[in-house]
């Protein structure tokens, strides 16, 4: 049956682009979008949908309409499109200026606006949402939670760099025993205590720029109501039952552990325990009564999702779910005795039980955008939900399982990333290691760590923090390569005047060969930087950037400015200034392209050049001898340095 309906031309509830809805639960409204000249890209999208198998019988059975009919329909919801797309652009254009937020919640904070609206097809403006893990409050924040805050920002901002109204969500986890246990030792009450690690996090952010929309906490009332919600839905559709559960549990987990995923050592004293093989932590048996989800009913789902290869990135830990899944999965228990759990959100239904942590944490994500209230499906679903590897199976298993029992989309892509070591060892307590991004912006600026952070990472690998590294480093990217190439550009003896002069002017003075493969680089950096950020590589991002700027010094060593500007022929001062313009163009591109990594520093850059503010998106990073978008014969009223030598 699949196999003929693949033949077929009949997609009239088929097609699932962002343009068509197929009939759910969620989703009553059904669309035709294709033309007969898109017609066969159309059935091609529809082979590569993962649930294309598991729903085409069924889609057959619905097929009545014969292939004339089905192409007048096309060509008539084609003219239905056409006329709603003009009165949409006339409606935007009307409320660009007093578009208010739509969201009714709390605490909320502001949606994140493109930089400049852009004319570009592939920049089209679309909603996007993003969201960090929140952060759990036994503890104050490290640079891992500073990586994974900074890695949602920059994206974000590309996004937004890119046209699209972003919203970004980060936020603190505050419920559970550990919690609990951190405020006894802490002589705190426990409310008192989140407020004041939570307050760490929001300093974490504000200090180092992560531009969030909203910042969560699972303490909040609106929260626990949109949890309340939750979990009233999964029990209507019959997702919940109250069961036994006897097994091993992981106190510091707070989850329970499968035997399979099982291992005996002996603790300090010699005693024989069982410890977890995926976080290393002690478990003990636990014989209760529990609420509990139906995981299982979910295996074939969350294989159809998992089949789209960008659904789960890198493809390291989309394998590791697919083993996961495959080994199948069991029922989990989504409460907890009161008595056992009381700093939890209390069991709507029962009031002997509280609500599992990780269920209350995961609804975070549609709390921050006004869940509830319908208004949330503006950004649902999540464009990005970044994680760490500890956390996958929290998002990777449970999570879309949850949204899928609810008739939610799960998130389009989730990026997972590796942790922090410290001189290659794992980062704790016990070794005195964990480092503190207060402290170590004592040494290396919040630019500078900022930008050690997304340079230095790879998702699909532990990243290493070694301080010698990062002093290198810096010194070697941003106080040298960026921060000299602009200090000599606006010397006194080259540049006294501090001139920019005209790049379209000056752009077929030069002649040598490193100058002409500087303006080559210059031509293509903007989309191949672009490509990097789609994927998420950062870390190519700069790499790129940096090897343009080697280039440009190059080009600076190459023709001597220092001699040129020495000379009274006409030929040297129109060489001067070609050379000057080339190098402080890519200064220019550079600091357009590094924003979304060093935000302050770019705008510093950005500043001291007199680029407008609305000559900082994404199109602009394009070289003005192509696009002569600014004037030239700017003059810097100062020079400054950006970016002092990290001296430890």
């Amino acid at each position: 049956m699949a196999a003929a309906l693949r033949n077929s031309i009949r997609l009239s509830q088929l097609i699932h682009t962002k343009h068509v809805c197929i009939g759910t639960e969620s989703c009553n409204k059904r669309f035709i979008m294709t033309s007969r000249a898109r017609l066969q890209k159309a059935l091609e999208d529809v082979q590569k949908n993962p649930y294309f198998d598991k729903y085409a019988e069924k889609i057959a059975k619905l097929q009545k309409t014969s292939p004339e009919e089905f192409l007048r329909r096309v060509e008539q919801k084609e003219t239905q499109l056409r006329e709603k797309k003009v009165a949409a652009n006339l409606k935007e254009t009307y409320i660009q200026s007093s578009w208010t937020f739509p969201f009714s919640m709390k605490n909320a904070q502001r949606l994140r606006t493109p930089i400049r609206r852009n004319n570009f097809s592939d920049c089209a403006h679309k909603n996007t949402y993003i969201t960090t893990p929140i952060f759990y409050v036994n503890a104050g924040p490290h640079v891992g939670h500073l990586y994974t805050a900074v890695l949602g920002d920059a994206i974000a901002r590309f996004n937004s760099m890119m046209g699209h109204s972003v919203f970004l969500c980060t936020g603190t986890d505050e419920h559970g025993n550990k919690v609990e246990k951190a405020a006894n030792a802490a002589a705190l009450p426990t409310p008192q205590y989140c407020t004041a690690v939570s307050r760490q996090f929001q300093d974490m952010c504000h200090t180092f720029q992560v531009d969030y929309s909203r910042f969560i906490r699972t303490t909040e009332r609106q929260h626990q109501g949109a949890v309340h919600h939750f979990w009233d839905c999964l029990e209507k559709k019959g997702h919940i039952y109250l069961g036994k559960y006897s097994g091993w549990y992981s106190v510091s987990d707070e989850a329970f552990v499968p035997d399979a995923e099982l291992i005996e050592t002996k603790d300090s004293a010699g005693n024989v325990i069982g410890v977890s093989t995926e976080s290393g932590n002690p478990v003990e048996w636990t014989d209760e009564e529990t609420y509990k989800f139906r995981l299982s009913s979910f295996q074939d789902d969350l294989k159809y999702w998992l089949k789209d290869e960008n659904t789960v990135q890198p493809a390291i830990y989309r394998k590791i779910l697919s083993t996961w899944i495959e080994k199948g999965l069991q029922d989990l228990s989504i409460s907890r005795p009161i008595s056992r759990a009381p700093w939890a959100i209390p069991n709507p239904s029962d009031e002997s039980h509280t609500i599992y942590v990780w269920l209350d944490a995961l609804v975070n994500y549609l709390t921050s955008i006004g869940y509830p209230d319908s208004s949330f499906k503006q950004f649902w679903p999540p464009t990005v939900q970044i994680v760490g590897k500890d956390i996958l199976k929290f998002h990777g298993i449970y999570w879309p399982a949850f949204l899928m029992a609810v008739g939610l989309e799960p998130p389009r892509r989730l990026l997972c990333h590796g942790h922090w070591t410290v001189d290659d060892q794992k980062m704790s307590k016990s070794k005195g290691n964990v480092i503190s991004p207060f402290e170590a912006m004592g040494n290396f600026t919040s630019d500078g760590l900022r930008y050690f952070l997304l340079r230095q990472a790879v998702l699909h690998a532990d990243a290493n923090y070694n301080e010698a590294k990062i002093q290198r480093v810096l010194n070697a990217e941003l106080a040298n390569t960026l921060g000299n190439l602009i200090k000599r550009c606006l010397g006194q003896s080259i540049n006294p005047n501090h001139i920019i002069p005209d790049p379209a002017a000056c752009i077929s003075i030069l002649k040598s060969e490193v100058a002409l493969e500087n303006i080559k680089t210059l031509e293509v950096i903007s989309e191949r930087v672009k490509e990097y950020y789609e994927e998420c590589h950062l870390h190519h991002a700069v790499d790129a950037v940096m090897n343009m700027l080697h280039i440009a010094n190059q080009m600076f060593e190459y023709h001597e400015p220092w001699h040129l500007c020495k000379s009274s022929d006409p030929d040297s001062i129109k060489e001067l200034e070609a050379v000057i313009s080339l190098a402080l163009e890519n200064i220019r591109v550079a600091g357009i392209l590094l924003y979304p990594i060093v935000p302050r520093l770019s705008t510093s850059i950005l500043d001291l050049l007199q680029v407008p503010k609305e000559n900082r998106g994404w199109e602009d990073a394009r070289p003005l001898h192509v696009t002569n978008s600014l004037t030239g014969g700017r003059i810097v009223s100062q020079n400054v340095v950006l970016f002092k030598k990290i001296k430890c």
